[in-house]
């Protein structure tokens, strides 16, 4: 089930890392060294990864568009499943085995293992075969955890019949820190956080990204990031960053942590 950080994996101290897609080809040495010593303080990591430019590649190859609103892509049934594939077939594994490069003990998975991600369909009319969260299997990620090694999981959900849906990572990264009783959540991406008027913001809080959400300051594909984060803040995770291949960024908070 989807809880808060407050009701249970009590003294654990675990971070949710989530990689665009970008990211993915042209991971930093500082990322693999500050990972490495994450894990040397005691740290449990689960990455969550998307692969939205190796998806658009594999629809222009079969002549499918592809459209993006409100930051998530609209999957159509001829998309969902070249997106399965390509996630779980390419991404996931390429992620893998760089980790595992680096000396780092990864497993890969996707919603389809072990019921991890259950969903429904979020709004089939306006975004097709694309999934709204309602169960990760916390239990699952508890074992992997145990046992040392880091989940890498792709963003491919499953309804109860077992059809494929598409969701938004940052969303999937979100559900999977609160399911777990994250005590971070990292957005790793390809800008150094939150810009406004040019200038990257160290420190913002929820009130300030309604704002300038309201105002158009943040648009597009940042918006379901600062959305995700604002949920695992309310929800009891402490830290929120979004930040670039070189971990710096903008930490989100709620407004007590900055008075």
């Amino acid at each position: 089930m989807i809880t808060s950080k407050s009701m249970h994996h009590i003294g654990h101290k675990r971070i949710v890392i989530k990689l665009g897609g970008s990211m993915l080809e042209s991971l930093h040495s500082d990322f693999f060294k500050k990972f490495h010593e994450m894990q040397s303080e005691g740290y449990e990591i689960v990455i969550v990864h998307g692969g939205g430019p190796s998806i658009n590649i594999a629809l222009q190859k079969n002549m499918i568009e592809s459209t993006i609103v409100n930051g998530m892509r609209v999957t159509c049934g001829k998309s969902i499943d070249i997106v399965k594939d390509v996630l779980i077939g390419e991404v996931n594994p390429s992620l893998v085995h760089q980790l595992n490069r680096e000396s780092i003990e990864a497993v890969g998975l996707s919603g389809f293992d072990g019921k991890l991600l259950t969903c429904t369909l979020l709004d089939e009319e306006k975004y097709g075969f694309v999934g709204n969260i309602q169960a990760v299997n916390d239990k699952l990620l508890e074992k992997i955890l145990a046992a040392g090694i880091v989940p890498v999981i792709s963003c491919i959900g499953a309804t109860n019949s077992g059809k494929p849906l598409n969701i938004n990572a940052d969303t999937v990264a979100s559900k999977v820190a609160l399911a777990i009783g994250a005590t971070s959540l990292v957005f790793v991406t390809d800008t150094s956080g939150i810009k406004i008027d040019n200038e990257i913001q160290s420190a913002v809080s929820p009130s300030e990204i309604a704002n300038w959400i309201e105002a158009g300051d943040i648009y597009g594909g940042m918006i379901p990031k600062v959305q995700a984060a604002m949920d695992c803040l309310h929800a009891g995770v402490p830290s929120v960053q979004i930040v670039d291949r070189h971990l710096i960024g903008t930490v989100i908070g709620l407004e007590e942590v900055f008075q």
